[in-house]
């Protein structure tokens, strides 16, 4: 290959890369105000009532509402705060959010007149790895957020939030352990091949033989995503809003949407891990509809998420920690033990 055309096939990679990067983020940005409403409208159902129903017809502008009101509002700092600090924490949020979203696959490799691609942003080696390091450096911005603000209520609040994400993200790590030592990767894509029926694949969803780091997995995204039950670090009965008390208008909206960001990532990240992705079993689906499937189990996932702030009280800080280090961890390390010694055996 002569330099000049190794620049130019640079170059069209180059282009290529930043347009799928535009187009996942634009569509995981349109698919976060559906989520909001579907998840007010849902939690209104559940307690017998209409939820919103007044921008729009049967309130499905609320969402725009929303954020035009965030817009609109003055983004304070109190007099205790430290301004820069306040500034850049939302940034942190927002950031490592959206950079997990780019090892998500939404399909296998497709061909285009430009040449081969693949329907995810980046397909590293080590996917799972980069999935920890952008969650490790999450905690930051919750970190920075409550002590910058000078409030007690949002310095308990980060205190909560590092604490329970240094907790729960070691049995989520170990949930996803026993998955890779059967796929025999790291990478999302190899994962979820290996869970197809071609050469190579295994033909089954790890959902079944590891339901156990399924369950764990569930459970710890529960805590690492700050949901209920597991929202102490924002707990409005007891924090007022916990690290958030003392943001407003887009600061406010910028971890608002992190947190459902972070959902969305969650449940892609559990599709492809343990769903088979773009994967539909006993039928070789078109390049097309992989993103669709993918789509429908991320949505699925995201209605468990309503499901169970609708349904289960929160937890006490107690019980909290120690669910996650006295039953959690013990039994995911169990697992790991179990699926390695299968592993090497059959």
């Amino acid at each position: 290959m002569t330099p000049l055309l190794a620049d130019v096939t640079l170059v069209e990679g180059a282009a290529v890369q930043v347009i799928k990067s535009i187009l996942i983020f634009v569509v995981i940005l349109q698919i976060v105000p559906i989520v909001l409403l579907v998840e007010r409208k849902m939690l209104g159902r559940f307690q017998s009532r209409v939820g919103p129903n007044r921008v729009g017809m049967y309130g499905v502008l609320q969402p725009v509402a929303d954020v035009l009101k965030l817009v609109s509002k003055e983004a304070s700092t109190p007099a205790t705060a430290v301004p820069w600090m306040m500034a850049i924490a939302p940034v942190i949020a927002i950031f490592t959010a959206v950079a997990s979203l780019a090892i998500i696959p939404f399909g296998d490799a497709a061909n285009a007149p430009w040449g081969e691609y693949g329907l995810y942003g980046i397909d590293v080696p080590i996917g799972i790895l980069y999935f920890f390091a952008f969650g490790a450096l999450a905690f930051y911005g919750f970190m920075l957020g409550g002590w910058a603000s000078g409030s007690k209520y949002s310095f308990l609040g980060s205190m909560r939030a590092a604490a329970q994400l240094i907790s729960y993200e070691i049995a989520l790590g170990l949930s996803l352990l026993g998955v890779v030592m059967m796929a025999g990767s790291l990478s999302l894509v190899d994962i979820v091949n290996a869970q197809g029926g071609g050469p190579g694949g295994d033909g089954v969803w790890y959902v079944f033989p590891q339901i156990v780091g399924f369950l764990i997995f569930l459970v710890a995204g529960f805590a690492e995503t700050n949901r209920p039950p597991f929202d102490l670090p924002e707990a409005d009965a007891e924090l007022v809003a916990g690290y958030m008390t003392e943001f407003g208008g887009m600061r406010f909206g910028s971890f608002f949407m992190a947190e459902y960001i972070n959902m969305i990532v969650i449940s892609g990240i559990a599709t492809a891990m343990f769903l088979g992705g773009w994967q539909v079993p006993f039928w070789d689906e078109p390049t097309w509809i992989q993103p669709i499937v993918v789509l429908l189990k991320i949505f699925a996932f995201l209605f468990v998420f309503v499901w169970v702030r609708a349904t289960l009280p929160r937890l006490r800080y107690d019980q909290l920690m120690s669910f996650g280090w006295k039953v959690l961890l013990p039994v995911a390390t169990v697992n790991v033990l179990v699926t390695a010694v299968l592993v090497v055996l059959v």
